[in-house]
């Protein structure tokens, strides 16, 4: 019996259908790269720069003065409008001669004084004659009296001068 043998033969041509593989490329020389402590320092130097724009930013739009255009200025004082004086009931038969000069602010119009009178006379009507006379007492009133003006004239007053105080 005689033996057959088989033999194979691979072809270099490619097959129909498939694409074809480039040529693989020569193996790169290797490259001269700096040194790891020159990039080490040139990411060092690129982090320091980006902080500071970035501590930069933060000042110019967060805590950075205000402009003094942008600041809104205190109310300069205008004319003093003199309101005549009027008499009040104190406590125990009593009397209060009061005249209540308003410090307006700069640009504001003449008010009506009907308000300033009506705050005047709930402020010291009724209050005891020691309370009305003693410097601390009357400087407290007037206090309350001011704020309540300059609430109610929503900012057109700025504070308030007693131009007639007497007591009988």
């Amino acid at each position: 019996m005689t033996q057959l043998t088989e033999q194979r033969v691979v072809a270099t041509k490619p097959k129909i259908g498939a694409r074809p593989v480039p040529p693989a490329a020569p193996p790169e020389a290797p490259r001269a790269e700096a040194p790891a402590g020159r990039r080490r320092s040139r990411k060092g130097a690129v982090l320091v720069v980006l902080a500071l724009l970035a501590a930069g930013a933060a000042y110019w739009f967060l805590l950075r003065p205000a402009d003094e255009a942008e600041a809104p200025t205190a109310p300069q004082p205008g004319e003093v409008l003199v309101v005549d004086p009027i008499s009040i009931n104190l406590a125990d038969g009593h009397y209060l001669r009061i005249g209540i000069g308003l410090q307006m602010v700069e640009g504001a119009e003449k008010p009506s004084t009907a308000r300033a009178l009506d705050l005047v006379v709930s402020v010291f009507s009724g209050r005891p004659m020691d309370e009305v006379t003693s410097p601390e007492g009357r400087e407290a009133l007037k206090a309350e009296l001011r704020d309540q003006l300059v609430d109610a004239y929503e900012g057109e007053v700025m504070d308030v001068y007693l131009t007639d105080y007497v007591t009988q």
